[in-house]
């Protein structure tokens, strides 16, 4: 009687214990679930609505991975369960891949080499929500909460059309047409981003102009060709894209590399454009300053004509080759690495993050940068002179070093542009972001319009 009881007294007990298990477990499981959107906003200095989109990988994946790592001789417990995009939809819809993704003891940990970032935080013991810590320079507090159908925020709610144009062989760009009256005004993107950086901005300027807005290849939806990065290719992309349209010489804005696309058109067919804004896009890239050089630029070209000296490729007579390399380029090579070591040696101690790993289409890109000397079409440079908005330094000596050498560098880009190309209108925004139409939106819708009024 007595072993009976007890075995019914232990029989009910893990019958008892089973039934918590069972009405506990899920509730675990979902809580180290992190697969679905997290939503928070980032408070450093403005606020940022960030989403960070998680999935598991597959073990198709993981094996393929662990069988590279064993291969090129790498731990192979560095391999991810995880992968994860991160998107910053107040800047725009474009995803940015982590590089790196652990979960581990409920601790979330989230590396970005693109963009020199981390993120670390704890997961809540009902799985609905992390906080934890953004560094990016200097740390800011990000707390993300799982979206849900009800919460989740949209991604592009931007009320434009999308439509692809063939531009080249195999290669169609997304061109987002945000509506709008008036003169034709084209939006081109910086270097990583794509037209829909100008979502929230193209609806300001849409009450005067018709608005559009092109992703260049290797971005976004738009085609990614294994060639064609080169600058003059570029802006023939877009020249292609107004033709198609048949806009009547619209003006066309450019952010940040853009630069180098508006000085091709400025430079090659000034007559298919009313005007052209460079929207803190008026650098090397866009306006060669032989005064001052650019390594990569000056690289390039050194490498170019190295490349005819090799056997079989020289020319009849190697001799005013050779003296322009001796006595212009390699001299003007030397400078710049010069500048650049000083540079690099006034920043102080590098973040200890491995270097990014860029894109095809970035290299690409870098790689096919030209020397721009004259440009013939109406002008407006839009400068943030010094930047702010970069990585925050500590030091504050090194802080004030690096605003004094970008306000320094950039007044005198801006000046030898201004000297060589004298239709230029050039305005300077006191610590502007390099977003301008971000951070200095009022101003740059002014500038704009003041610049776009005068145009015939």
């Amino acid at each position: 009687m007595f072993q009976r009881f007890c075995f019914a007294r232990t029989c009910s007990a893990l019958m008892l214990l089973a039934a918590l298990l069972s009405a506990i477990a899920p509730a675990t499981l979902r809580a180290q679930d992190i697969s679905g959107d997290w939503q928070g906003t980032l408070h450093a200095g403005k606020d940022l609505r960030v989403i960070v989109h998680i999935e598991k990988n597959s073990p198709e994946k993981n094996a393929a991975e662990k069988s590279a790592a064993d291969q090129a001789g790498k731990n192979a417990a560095t391999n991810n369960a995880w992968k994860a995009v991160l998107y910053s939809i107040d800047q725009g819809p474009d995803g940015i891949p982590v590089s790196s993704v652990t979960f581990q003891d409920s601790t979330l940990k989230l590396g970005l080499e693109l963009i020199h970032a981390t993120y670390e935080g704890k997961l809540s013991a009902d799985g609905q929500s992390i906080k934890g810590v953004w560094v990016q320079g200097m740390p800011a507090t990000l707390d993300f909460q799982r979206a849900t159908k009800e919460t989740a925020w949209a991604r592009d709610a931007s009320p434009h059309k999308v439509q692809f144009i063939t531009v080249d062989n195999n290669v169609k760009l997304e061109v987002l047409d945000w509506g709008g009256k008036g003169r034709p005004l084209v939006m081109l993107a910086g270097l990583g981003n794509t037209a829909h950086v100008f979502d929230k901005f193209a609806l300001k300027l849409t009450p005067q102009y018709h608005v559009y807005g092109i992703t260049r290849r290797g971005f976004g939806d738009s085609s990614v060709p294994d060639s064609g990065y080169g600058a003059d290719r570029l802006g023939d992309d877009v020249l292609a894209v107004i033709d198609a349209l048949k806009l009547d010489h619209p003006v066309i804005a450019g952010h940040s590399i853009a630069g180098e696309e508006l000085s091709s058109i400025g430079s090659r067919h000034p007559e298919k454009v009313a005007g052209l804004i460079y929207l803190d896009a008026g650098y090397q890239y866009a306006f060669y300053n032989p005064a001052h050089g650019n390594l990569i630029i000056d690289s390039l070209d050194v490498q170019k004509k190295l490349e005819q000296l090799r056997p079989g490729k020289e020319p009849q007579d190697t001799k005013p080759l050779m003296r322009e390399l001796l006595q212009t380029s390699l001299p003007q090579l030397e400078k710049d690495l010069q500048e650049q070591l000083k540079d690099v040696e006034s920043r102080g101690p590098p973040p200890d993050m491995p270097p990014p790993k860029f894109p095809a289409a970035v290299t690409g890109i870098m790689e096919g940068e030209q020397k721009y000397t004259e440009i013939h079409a109406p002008v407006l440079l839009i400068y943030a002179v010094p930047h702010s908005g970069g990585p925050p330094q500590k030091d504050p000596a090194i802080r004030a070093a690096t605003e004094a050498r970008d306000e320094a560098n950039t007044n005198a880009q801006a000046q030898a542009f201004a000297i060589a190309v004298p239709q230029a209108k050039v305005v300077k925004l006191a610590h502007a972001n390099h977003y301008v139409f971000d951070s200095n939106e009022a101003d740059v819708l002014r500038e704009m319009d003041a610049f776009i009024a005068g145009l015939k």
